[in-house]
């Protein structure tokens, strides 16, 4: 039985966000509903309306916690990479994939939810920073390839985007039929390998 703790068990809001991204992940962003996650954080569902118009104002909460979460570790990959362009644009998509391992409720309120980064002001802001991050590893690593033969930054970073999001999706969260004999850090660090040798970034023996 849920015990009925209301307003004084500490952060409501906070609390709801936690149970809405504990039950996206057990049925998916459609999969409950906002009784569902009153429930889990012990109020009633007149009270989640005190903090949120509804269930996709929720997930958009839990998609802009997770997009903060998101910049920060992009920041810190990109920070804390060697001193190399190389370097750094790796260590930044393999913190694209670590963020999807370690939080899979925010991943999906991000991306998978149909949750429009231009919902809220502050949404789209914190989307922007880390989508940023991405683009700058980007641009500071085409920029050792001619101007000929440049792609956009933006591209760049898209390509880079979907590889990781299709490991992710394939690979990374134990779908039935998808089983790799491969571990998901090695299927996205050889893809972005191959890509990088195409654009002629990676020696062929690197």
């Amino acid at each position: 039985m849920v015990k009925k703790r209301g307003y004084h068990h500490g952060n409501l809001r906070m609390a709801l966000v936690e149970a809405a991204l504990s039950l996206i992940e057990e049925k998916g962003p459609t999969g409950f509903t906002l009784s569902e996650a009153a429930k889990r954080a012990g109020v009633t569902p007149a009270a989640v309306y005190r903090h949120f118009e509804g269930r996709e104002d929720l997930i958009a909460e839990a998609a802009r916690q997770g997009y903060e979460i998101f910049a920060d570790l992009l920041e810190y990959a990109w920070e804390k990479g060697d001193v190399s362009d190389l370097a750094r644009f790796e260590s930044v998509g393999r913190a694209y994939l670590a963020f999807a391992r370690r939080y899979p409720g925010h991943y999906v309120a991000m991306f998978e939810s149909g949750i429009h980064v231009n919902r809220s002001p502050l949404l789209a802001e914190v989307s922007a920073r880390a989508m940023g991050i991405m683009e700058k590893a980007a641009d500071r690593l085409i920029a050792h390839i001619p101007p000929e033969k440049r792609p956009p930054a933006r591209m760049f970073s898209a390509h880079i985007r979907a590889m990781s999001h299709g490991v992710v999706e394939l690979f990374a969260r134990n779908a039935p039929g998808t089983a790799s004999p491969f571990s998901p850090e090695d299927l996205l660090e050889s893809g972005i390998g191959v890509y990088l040798r195409g654009l002629g970034l990676i020696d062929p023996d690197h």
